[in-house]
């Protein structure tokens, strides 16, 4: 890309950034959610509409960018958790992730077996695995909206927060039986590896450095070493450090950035409002940027598919194989049927899919099918953008209506 193509993309992204932060407030109170306008703006600038962005994204940038996207998101969601709602009703977000996520991905796989009889059991198991966890970002309109009850807002929040971390172990260790390597030999050891490694190596990072962090905050609250300016970038600073040394260490970078926010958000009270509103603004500036790209990349090459079948496994994958599974989950709750509908409903995909999807097509050697997998990720991606984008506030009226 030249000098003049790369100002050129940098212009029009300020331009549209200028214009949505004075309108944001008009067009996210209507039909249109903020990743669904950024989605069809890039299309509509990209090489599929009027060819004003010029993109040429390797697969790398476009997995650091929903990377980072993703970590902020996360962080900044679990430190905003309100602890008291979070405890009274701590039932919900377990029951997804422990009920919930296991059944959606049995009945991802022997769905695919329906779609792709062709694809190896192994592979149509980690479509399942890429599609299974919910993104926080494009269920934003949901979790923070105070229509929702407050344990609905909460536990969405956590199992967004926490199944695209447990998933992680969950494809390596699906990939790693594809081609396994001389580290990690037999299933079962492979299988309690990843889980510790994964899993526990992000909650510890989680923890030391939130301890630390709080340590820091109050030494210099003391003697006063702190700037208003310099303490925006106080929590920015810990969630990029729980992600990048939880993934250099072998463990699960989201899950340590998820953990991280619970942790400092809780220990910090209603003080971390002071700290996390630079988060806020860093995660949507990222979200515009990533789904801006996403669509200006995307959406062209979905729209020449003349294949039916990824559009079929989309459909279902936002449909009857999560909401099923949500269903049976929450079945002997106080629950009324209309809030089960709508969790299940409300489980977008979005920046964990697109980061796993990369993960798959940089691992070598190439799965067998590679092109039917990454395309039904990419159509599901952008099938929850639309429907989750457009049914998001309607529904959320009908709960403060009493519907």
């Amino acid at each position: 890309m030249d000098a003049s193509s790369l100002y050129q993309n940098l212009a029009l992204f300020a331009a549209f950034l200028l214009l949505y932060s004075q309108l944001a407030g008009r067009f996210e109170s209507r039909l249109v959610s903020g990743p669904l306008l950024f989605m069809l703006v890039g299309w509509l600038l990209g090489p599929g509409g009027l060819e004003l962005l010029s993109l040429s994204v390797e697969s790398e940038g476009i997995k650091l960018l929903a990377e980072l996207t993703l970590v902020v998101v996360l962080f900044t969601d679990a430190a905003n958790t309100d602890w008291r709602v979070l405890t009274a009703n701590r039932g919900l977000p377990v029951r997804l992730l422990l009920i919930g996520l296991p059944l959606t991905l049995i009945a991802g796989t022997l769905f695919g077996l329906l779609i792709y009889p062709e694809l190896p059991l192994l592979e149509l198991a980690i479509l399942a695995t890429l599609l299974a966890p919910t993104d926080a970002a494009l269920g934003k309109a949901v979790v923070s909206n105070p229509a929702v009850p407050a344990p609905v807002r909460e536990g969405l929040n956590q199992e967004s927060g926490l199944n695209d971390g447990i998933c992680v172990p969950v494809l390596l260790l699906l990939l790693a039986l594809i081609a396994p390597t001389e580290q990690h030999q037999g299933t079962a050891s492979l299988a309690i590896t990843l889980l510790l490694e994964e899993i526990g190596i992000g909650v510890l990072v989680a923890w030391a450095l939130a301890r630390f962090t709080v340590y820091l905050l109050r030494q210099s609250t003391l003697h006063g070493w702190t700037l208003p300016l310099w303490r925006q970038l106080t929590l920015p600073g810990l969630a990029l450090l729980c992600f990048a040394l939880a993934q250099s260490l072998g463990g699960s970078g989201f899950i340590a950035a998820f953990v991280g926010g619970l942790l400092i958000g809780r220990r910090m009270g209603e003080h971390r409002h002071t700290y996390l509103e630079s988060n806020e603004g860093y995660g949507e500036l990222l979200s515009v940027l990533v789904w801006m790209v996403f669509g200006a990349t995307v959406v062209p090459l979905l729209l020449s598919l003349d294949d039916w079948r990824p559009w079929c496994y989309a459909l279902a994958s936002l449909t009857l194989l999560r909401m099923v599974p949500v269903w049976i989950a929450l079945w002997g709750t106080t629950l009324r049927p209309g809030l089960r509908l709508f969790i299940g409903w409300f489980g977008p995909r979005g920046l964990a899919s697109i980061v796993f999807a990369v993960m798959v097509l940089q691992h070598t050697p190439p799965l067998e099918g590679l092109s039917p997998i990454l395309s039904t990720v990419l159509c599901t991606i952008v099938l929850s953008v639309v429907l989750h984008g457009i049914t998001a506030n309607p529904w959320v009226k009908r709960l403060g209506g009493g519907a």
